[in-house]
């Protein structure tokens, strides 16, 4: 996605966990306490991977988004589906995702990553935008030299 940053990665983490369940220190079922609620938003919001659990290795993993911020009101920690996120980047300033991966069959559950995503990601300014529109026109008419070394000298 175009507007992503400030990814956070929680692969070492998952791998710790992981590691701690196999030496014995950490119960089955301290890992596996997926809620009704994150098994609900998987089935109808979450995506498919190809991913065998980690865990009861019978299932594939579906992974969940939710998005939290300021500007999304009542519908901040809500699951989204994947192809939600691109049209919610383009109408909202900033709002961050959690993507937390889920096996259906042994309630495995974990966050995997999380991110920003919204217009303020976006390189140019809306200003930019409505300038580089004005360049355009001024390229059409032939004098689009003056516009361009602006824009440079903007940078």
């Amino acid at each position: 996605m175009r507007t992503q940053r400030q990814v956070v990665d929680f692969s070492l983490r998952r791998r710790a966990v992981l590691r701690e369940l196999l030496a014995g220190r950490v119960g089955t079922y301290d890992v596996c306490d997926a809620s009704p609620y994150l098994k609900n938003a998987a089935r109808f919001h979450g995506e498919p991977t190809d991913e065998r659990c980690p865990i009861c290795r019978s299932e594939n993993l579906t992974r969940v988004h939710y998005i939290y911020g300021d500007e999304l009101k009542q519908s901040a920690g809500q699951a989204r589906t994947l192809a939600e996120l691109p049209v919610l980047a383009m109408t909202l300033r900033e709002f961050q995702v959690f993507v937390v991966e889920v096996c259906l069959g042994c309630d495995w559950n974990h966050l995997v990553e999380q991110y920003l995503l919204g217009r303020d990601g976006l390189a140019g300014d809306p200003e930019d935008g409505s300038e580089q529109g004005a360049v355009g026109g001024a390229a059409a008419s032939g004098t689009g030299g003056a516009g361009r070394r602006r824009r440079e000298a903007q940078r």
